[in-house]
């Protein structure tokens, strides 16, 4: 019986030197350096398969695993702890209103149904969070290290969990929480580690042993079930 075909995209980059393959809950994407031909994509991809098809594997098992229900009474992680989801249609409100109540329940009020409205105003929801956990996690841990960023933002990149600009900018991924408390706090002392040493060398790592010695257990996590967590 014939193999079915992987389905892929494909983006052409000005900064790649050779094609890639990123694989995560959105699906399979292909990038290729500007001036590599399109009939290389193909033979590129199927090579890959074996490996493709075990990421994918993995990523639908954490998915199953990662306890997020879009829907009334569903539930959704929070720094190591499932909120219980309370979704209200208020017809003719014309903003999402959420909420954390007492005992675990997210309360969403929504002016129609579907399950995009919801997702929006969660992620809304946890952004503003993210700028709210993130922010003295990152003082707390400048200060310790006798370092300074320059600034903050929370954005929602696809394959960074957080990164570090050779000028102090910091940027942080909302969806670190969905993860549990201490792999933020590690993503935050590895951010700030990138303060004094900005690539991942021995010397990084020494570092970043040092203020967090759990770290290797962290970074298995994130590679384990990071691609689930999004909604």
């Amino acid at each position: 019986m014939a193999e079915y075909r992987i389905a892929y995209t494909v983006r052409r980059s000005d900064r790649a030197r050779n094609a890639r393959i990123v694989v995560d809950a959105e699906g399979v994407e292909v990038v290729i350096p500007k001036r590599m031909a399109l009939r290389h994509v193909e033979p590129f991809v199927e090579e890959k398969r074996p490996w493709i098809e075990r990421t994918l594997r993995r990523i639908r098992a954490a998915e199953e695993n990662a306890g997020i229900r879009l829907e009334d009474g569903g539930t959704v992680p929070y720094m190591g702890h499932q909120l219980v989801l309370r979704v209200l249609v208020e017809p003719g409100r014309v903003r999402p209103h959420v909420a954390l109540r007492p005992g675990g329940v997210l309360q969403v009020k929504l002016g129609e149904r579907g399950r995009a409205p919801l997702r929006d105003a969660l992620e809304a929801w946890y952004r503003k969070r993210a700028r709210a956990e993130v922010a003295p996690r990152l003082d707390a841990a400048c200060a310790r290290a006798g370092s300074t960023y320059k600034r903050l933002s929370i954005r929602g990149q696809r394959t960074r969990w957080a990164s570090c600009s050779s000028n102090g900018a910091m940027s942080f991924n909302w969806r670190l929480l969905l993860a549990p408390e201490e792999v933020v706090d590690y993503v935050v002392e590895h951010e700030v580690a990138h303060l004094e040493v900005m690539d991942h060398s021995q010397r990084f790592w020494r570092l970043v042993g040092r203020r967090c010695p759990r770290y290797r257990e962290h970074e298995r996590w994130l590679r384990r079930h990071g691609p689930a967590l999004r909604f």
